[in-house]
């Protein structure tokens, strides 16, 4: 039970942060690199990035591809040793296929006016191991099948994304932006949803963004339904 809610934690967290440090090794000799990136997640997960040939961390990775993201919810506490930290380690390449692109652009819409440069493009890493931090002395190792979203639950909500999307904001934009404001704690505004997947929903409102986290993970239309009429009666009740 307790390493279930750790996977949990750990995959909630690298959907929710979409901002981290990304660790390679320098293509001139190997030595550690450090940058900071911006990152989406596809549904299953995996870190979806938008990159310049011209940054240093591309060089590196069309040399050597292994690479390391750290995620954290550290920072800005009192004592950072006790908030959440998960180092992803992986192989990045580059991703030409539309749907990758769409979700990157979809958590950093201000991306788009440089996302059709000739030197840019979307990278994805392919997880393989995973270190999660919960607090001071908390930390575990997990294969990347216990912090990832399953193929088959990811491919039914990358299905149905689109429609779930234009039904939300189309039909029930008072709702949406109960979500945001109740459940997130977001300022009052024309909230819309950008995104869905199988753990939660990214929002965007004149360029605020936000994102709320199912209370568990929803696999098909009927179960992503389900959690969305909840989830506006607690935001209702709240509000």
């Amino acid at each position: 039970m307790v390493e279930r809610r750790n996977q949990d934690a750990a995959r909630l967290l690298v959907r929710r942060r979409g901002v981290g440090t990304l660790a390679t090794s320098m293509a001139d000799g190997g030595a550690p690199y450090a940058s900071l990136v911006t990152y989406a997640c596809d549904h299953q997960g995996q870190p979806i990035f938008l990159f310049s040939t011209l940054s240093d961390h591309t060089q590196n990775i069309l040399v050597d591809n292994l690479a390391s993201l750290l995620v954290e919810d550290a920072v800005g506490k009192r004592n950072p040793q006790i908030g959440p930290r998960l180092s992803l380690m992986g192989r990045v390449k580059q991703d030409t296929s539309p749907a990758s692109r769409a979700r990157f652009l979809a958590r950093h819409p201000d991306a788009a006016m440089y996302a059709g440069f000739g030197d840019f493009g979307i990278y994805r890493m392919t997880v393989e191991r995973a270190h999660y931090v919960g607090g001071f002395a908390r930390a575990i190792w997990f294969e990347a099948k216990h912090v990832l979203t399953p193929k088959k639950i990811a491919k039914e909500m990358a299905a149905i994304e689109a429609g779930i999307i234009e039904h939300m904001n189309a039909d029930h934009g008072a709702a949406v932006s109960a979500y945001a404001e109740s459940l997130v704690g977001r300022k009052a505004g024309n909230w819309q949803i950008r995104g869905s997947d199988s753990d939660g929903i990214d929002m965007i409102s004149e360029g605020r963004t936000a994102r709320l986290d199912f209370d568990k993970p929803v696999t098909d239309s009927t179960t992503c339904r389900e959690m969305l009429v909840q989830l506006a009666a607690d935001a209702k009740r709240k509000r």
